[in-house]
């Protein structure tokens, strides 16, 4: 068994054959889920790298347990103690190689439609040479003249890139909850039970963003500061509950008949969990008490100042910012989720069957499978053509790249940035937050009302 499954990794690393796992007993993968699986590996090498970059306590580790440190830091001319491999300089020199390598296959894979030509072939295979090439690109960075000039102008693409990230994330959002919605709605057809499950989903997801909204007017506020997190408080929960009407009226159900409270629900716990965020990444402020001098508040109320917390802390956003980035980069290349970022339209399918897990049901399901020796079985589900976009695929992870980049290295606060600190405040990521909780209202909200201003072009 051992031999065959050498054969067909080597096929994979230097040949155009599907990747798969040598373990026989785990199920059957397609080929294009195998293949956006590489890429995301990839990507997710990239980004923990870019991680460690930002760590002065992973630097330290490095420098008290890696024998002859100095030593060969100075032979790689990298400086003392290889400053110039950390720092917010190097995350943006080896995002920009990864952003290149991506841009690169975006263009090169335009207007692919089928898995049989040479560019659908590099796009699927020889990832051991597309790999040296991501390192390639990374490492290049390094090199580059003019290297001042080019992070100041490097720091606007990144943020520019970053925000269109952003609001392709938030329009996935809006179709995901639709989707959901569709789905589950279209199973109430044959089994009564799928509204129960609406409904008790629906209640679960207004009931945490109510405690969320109620959490957050305990202890973000304050009688005399945080005047802001007020105001915000007070808009956000008034336009989430404007959305939930109005996604139940009369005018708005004539032309979208299973629009119902589970959409404006996800949209709601989704904003309260951005506001939340926004709040905790502001700025700390400060009132004087006549007892205690001056006192820090409206801050999260259960941080104990250990060093083990803030760990911890940092480390659960540093995972849900992954989790985030990757259902964005992937999510979005299906052909579904693609054609939702345009504007959302009600068009369930006849056989739409209703799934617990929806969102990762491919586009198609008729295809041949075939057997890999000694390994897992593959389905080749791009015989008769592309089953996503591999352009708009790579364009995505592209400006993933750059969004990570911003975020990792704190938007414009990049100067004493560190992993460490990734959750403390900053006006910019504060902003951008709170900026990004009413840009998916106003996508959800638009997706309400598109069909009702333009019903000819709604009408099936």
């Amino acid at each position: 068994m051992c031999t065959p499954c050498c054969v067909s990794q080597l096929a994979c690393c230097c040949g155009s054959a599907a990747c798969s796992l040598c373990c026989g007993c785990c199920p059957k993968i397609k080929q294009s889920t195998s293949t956006r699986f590489m890429y995301a590996l990839f990507f997710m090498l990239v980004t923990v790298t870019c991680v460690i970059m930002m760590s002065p306590t992973v630097e330290i580790a490095m420098r008290e347990h890696i024998p002859f440190y100095t030593q060969m830091c100075q032979q790689l001319n990298a400086g003392e103690n290889c400053s110039t491999l950390v720092g917010y300089s190097a995350v943006y020199k080896v995002c920009f190689g990864m952003a290149c390598f991506f841009f690169f296959f975006a263009v090169f894979t335009i207007r692919v439609q089928n898995s049989t030509g040479c560019r659908a072939a590099v796009h699927n295979g020889f990832w051991f040479f597309k790999f040296v090439a991501l390192l390639a690109c990374c490492a290049g960075g390094f090199f580059l003249p003019n290297q001042d000039q080019f992070l100041e102008v490097w720091r606007y693409v990144g943020a520019a890139g970053g925000f269109l990230f952003i609001i392709i994330q938030l329009m996935l959002l809006v179709q995901f909850a639709h989707r959901w919605n569709q789905n589950w709605s279209s199973g109430a057809t044959y089994n009564k039970l799928w509204y129960a499950a609406l409904a008790l989903v629906t209640l679960v997801l207004f009931s945490v963003a109510v405690g969320g909204m109620v959490f957050m007017f305990m202890y973000y506020t304050h009688p005399e500061a945080c005047f802001l997190n007020k105001i915000f408080l007070g808009v956000n929960g008034g336009l989430c509950f404007i959305v939930s009407l109005l996604a139940i009226s009369p005018c708005i159900q004539t032309f979208q008949p299973t629009s119902g409270l589970l959409q404006p629900a996800v949209i709601t716990l989704y904003v309260m969990y951005l506001t939340f965020s926004a709040l905790a990444s502001k700025p700390i402020e400060m009132v004087e008490d006549e007892i205690k001098g001056n006192i820090t508040v409206c801050v999260f109320p259960f941080k104990s100042g250990l060093k083990s917390d803030t760990n911890i802390v940092t480390g659960v956003g540093t995972a849900i910012l992954f989790c985030c980035i990757l259902y964005s980069c992937l999510i979005s290349t299906t052909k579904r989720s693609s054609a939702a970022l345009q504007v959302y339209r009600n068009d369930m399918p006849e056989n739409e069957r209703a799934r617990c897990c929806f969102c990762w049901v491919d586009d198609t399901e008729d295809y041949d499978d075939e057997k890999t020796s000694g390994g897992q079985n593959v389905k080749y589900d791009e015989r008769d053509g592309t089953v996503y976009s591999y352009c708009f695929f790579h364009f995505v992870f592209f400006l993933g790249s750059l969004y990570v980049m911003m975020t990792v290295t704190n938007w414009f606060h990049y100067d004493n940035a560190k992993i460490e600190r990734l959750l403390e405040g900053s006006w910019s990521v504060f902003w951008i937050k709170m900026a990004s909780s009413w840009v998916c209202l106003f996508f959800y909200m638009w997706t309400l009302v598109v069909p009702m201003l333009f019903p000819k072009r709604f009408q099936a």
